[in-house]
């Protein structure tokens, strides 16, 4: 048997810091590309704009993806799990990656099990 949570009321619930962890996916591929935060503000400008709006950790500051890169997300949907406590944004990744590196996807490195790590072939 399923046990299953039928709240349609959005209650994000933030971390003791107030952020909660923010996935952007391709809509398309469905390929993982990056891990973010974002607080109640970012959320609320990621809802109003369309595009995603994070909180920079090291910077202490809201960061609109791709206003200095040029690599903007664009929202086309947002998913959120059943603790609602973290949020998946499947977006449209436009004008190169998503990661600072310039790669598709922040997740470009393998994780061998003596734990060493190796570079993904298809991501220069």
């Amino acid at each position: 048997m399923i046990n299953t949570d039928e709240t349609s009321t959005l209650e994000l619930k933030f971390d003791q810091n107030g952020l909660i962890a923010a996935i952007a996916q391709d809509e398309q591929s469905k390929e993982i590309l990056m891990l973010a935060w974002m607080n109640q503000e970012a959320f609320e400008k990621t809802l109003e704009t369309g595009q995603a709006h994070y909180w920079s950790r090291s910077r202490q500051e809201l960061w609109h993806k791709g206003s200095t890169s040029g690599a903007v997300q664009i929202v086309k949907e947002i998913k959120i799990d059943c603790d609602q406590d973290a949020i998946i944004l499947l977006i449209n990744q436009k004008g190169g990656g998503a990661c600072h590196t310039g790669r598709p996807s922040c997740f470009y490195r393998n994780v061998m099990k003596n734990g060493s790590l190796t570079f993904n072939d298809d991501q220069n």
